[in-house]
């Protein structure tokens, strides 16, 4: 039932690994659906790509434990084989902790693993390396090892010999090769969309993986796991969990319901549970500054009766018409930042937008967007909407979980709950004070940019209400983000089926959106009404 493929570390080839089977399988004709352990969004992409159907992340931590289980037995029985490519070294978690680890993951779904190890420069000891991972924890199953890097014949054949002498299965030797090289840059390996040679690769790995990998050993590794004995799919799940948790019953219809009373529209009987009295549209920011999202947030708002349309600030694009709520999700926009300053329409409609009460959830690469500066790698600023107080430039490395403490009501959080989110970012934010001059004339003749309120940050933030409290391994403890009834914007990176309220509470303060403004967001008329109470 499916397998795990691990390495002792980061940059041992399991992502290429992953990538020549699924090559493999698209060649052969076969469905094969990937899955990614942790908060990954790059490897995904590329798996995505390859696998030709949305790559799923497995993180207990983000997500919780059931959601793991019912996403790999839900989305993996729809397909004919399934892998899952592990994050980091097979026991690296948590801080110091094997906690959301591919050790973990693997554990609770009972999978068998596949250590991927680099031996370009070992011989004998990679018996050593080996057993120790086997035996680390007796209650995984390491079924076999493929050494990535074998510079020749007879590299293999010592490797091979002390593997045997260990009684540890050969399942492949992958040898030095132009296509398993991936470019990256600072937060990991190369979108997708930026290779131009992608289709040319898979060839390559396909290649690879029928001359150099033991096919009969491994494939039988690959199948598919069997459905759930629910027949629930995992978006229908997610929401009927939902609701049995708010006092529902489990298996009640909920979109068309939920969203009719936001509306202010009659629940008629025995309406089907996707229904919906219009499908009220949602802009997600979807080009190559902003691409850094979960399948399943679309998922959970299409559920919900939301219809989604993508916009692209990059492109100087307006705002879509009739949208009635904006979601700016992460990516590379410092790589981008001078011709997002050029897009002086599209920043002018969401500065006004964000003025007029248009609910905005940002994130990480999003929250910059919302800014009045962001410099690029090379330094030089750049004006961006000037929404929130900030000039943004390279800093030092943010990374890893953070347990996060609403401070205030706001968009999508309530006061005292307590989620957990991902940050991995090297920008880092200073304040800027209302009347600052931005920019570096790229955007000459440009509205400046003001603001309504203090920075969060510091003494001056002592009796302001910042989104949340943030604690971290290895991180100090902190005040963060930006939270208002139509305004969610924060480093941190959520995968809301870990709460699943973030996408009720975004289509609910759509729909009071709708009802106050009809027909949507309009950039000839903006005026918006004040906005009602936050709700549940």
């Amino acid at each position: 039932m499916a397998c795990v493929l691990t390495a002792p570390s980061s940059g041992s080839g399991k992502t290429l690994v992953s990538l020549a089977l699924a090559a493999l399988a698209r060649r052969r004709g076969a469905t094969i659906q990937t899955f990614k352990v942790g908060p990954d969004y790059l490897d995904p992409q590329l798996l995505s790509a390859v696998s030709g159907r949305s790559c799923r992340n497995l993180d207990p931590l983000l997500c919780g434990e059931a959601w793991v289980e019912r996403s790999f037995q839900g989305f993996g029985s729809g397909a004919e084989l399934a892998l899952v490519e592990g994050v980091m070294g097979l026991f690296d978690g948590r801080g110091p902790s094997s906690a959301g680890s591919t050790a973990a993951v693997a554990g609770q779904l009972g999978l068998p693993l596949v250590l991927v190890v680099e031996a370009s420069r070992q011989a004998g000891s990679v018996a050593a390396l080996v057993r120790g991972f086997r035996d680390h924890d007796p209650r995984l199953r390491l079924a076999g090892v493929v050494l990535n890097g074998v510079g020749s014949e007879r590299h293999r054949a010592l490797l091979a010999e002390a593997l045997e002498a260990i009684a540890m299965p050969l399942l492949g030797a992958l040898p030095r090769h132009d296509s398993l090289h991936l470019p990256s840059r600072h937060l990991g390996l190369l979108p997708a969309h930026e290779l131009a040679d992608l289709e040319q690769r898979q060839g390559a790995w396909a290649d690879l993986a029928e001359r150099h990998l033991d096919l009969e050993r491994l494939w039988p590794l690959l199948a598919a796991p069997a459905p759930p004995a629910d027949g629930l799919d995992p978006i229908q799940w997610c929401l009927a969990q939902e609701r049995g948790a708010a006092g529902g019953k489990p298996g009640a219809p909920a979109a068309g319901a939920d969203l009719a009373r936001a509306q202010g529209g009659a629940v008629q009987p025995g309406a089907a549970s996707l229904a919906s009295p219009a499908p009220l549209p949602v802009a997600i920011a979807s080009d190559a500054a902003f691409h850094f999202r979960y399948p399943e947030a679309t998922e959970l708002l299409r559920a919900r009766g939301m219809e989604v349309v993508p916009w692209s600030p990059l492109a100087d694009e307006p705002l879509p018409a009739r949208c009635h709520a904006l979601i700016l999700p992460g990516g590379y926009p410092e790589l981008q930042a001078g011709q997002l300053a050029r897009s002086r329409r599209s920043l002018t409609e969401l500065r006004t937008a964000a003025a007029a009460g248009l609910p905005i959830y940002a994130e990480c690469g999003g929250l910059l967007l919302l800014g009045g500066e962001l410099c690029d790698p090379g330094g030089t600023p750049h004006a961006m909407a000037g929404v929130l107080p900030f000039r943004a430039r390279r800093g030092p490395l943010s990374l890893g979980y953070r347990d996060a403490s609403v401070c205030a009501d706001g968009l999508v959080l309530r006061l005292g709950e307590r989620v957990c989110g991902h940050e991995f970012h090297r920008w880092q934010l200073e304040p800027l004070a209302a009347g600052d001059g931005v920019g570096d004339g790229a955007c000459d003749g440009a509205e400046s940019p003001t603001w309504g309120e203090a920075p969060i940050w510091g003494e001056t933030a002592a009796n302001l209400a910042p989104l949340w409290q943030l604690e971290g391994w290895g991180s100090p403890s902190r005040r963060e983000g930006w939270s208002r009834r139509t305004l969610h914007a924060s480093w941190l990176h959520l995968h809301w089926t870990g709460c699943s309220a973030i996408s009720r509470r975004l289509r609910n303060a759509a729909a009071r959106h709708a009802s106050a403004n009809g027909t949507g967001w309009n950039a000839a008329n903006p005026a918006a009404a004040t906005p009602s109470s936050v709700g549940a």
